[in-house]
């Protein structure tokens, strides 16, 4: 279930998360660590977070781990339309 207003931006928030994605280079190195390991099998996590393109990276990270994870936003006026449109499209949290 997903109360994202507009899912059409999706592919505008996977290009912002991929653009922070290279600026957060230690996330991306634990993140294809967690591919490989998968320390978060069989988790379940639910945040409550501003809803960025570098919490989408750390949702990422958690799912590459093994988890199942749920977002909420925390503060509608910081809500990155297109960046949790990407994460319920692309990225499936």
């Amino acid at each position: 279930m997903s109360d994202v207003s507009d899912v059409s931006l999706a592919y505008e928030g996977v290009k912002r998360i991929e653009w922070a994605d290279r600026a957060m280079p230690v996330l991306r190195q634990i993140r294809e660590r967690f591919e490989v390991e998968r320390p978060l099998d069989g988790f379940r996590i639910a945040a409550c977070m501003h809803v960025t393109t570098e919490t989408a990276n750390l949702i990422r990270t958690l799912q590459a781990g093994g988890a199942s994870v749920a977002l909420a936003a925390s503060n509608p006026l910081s809500t990155q339309d297109d960046t949790a449109a990407a994460l319920v499209q692309e990225y499936g949290a």
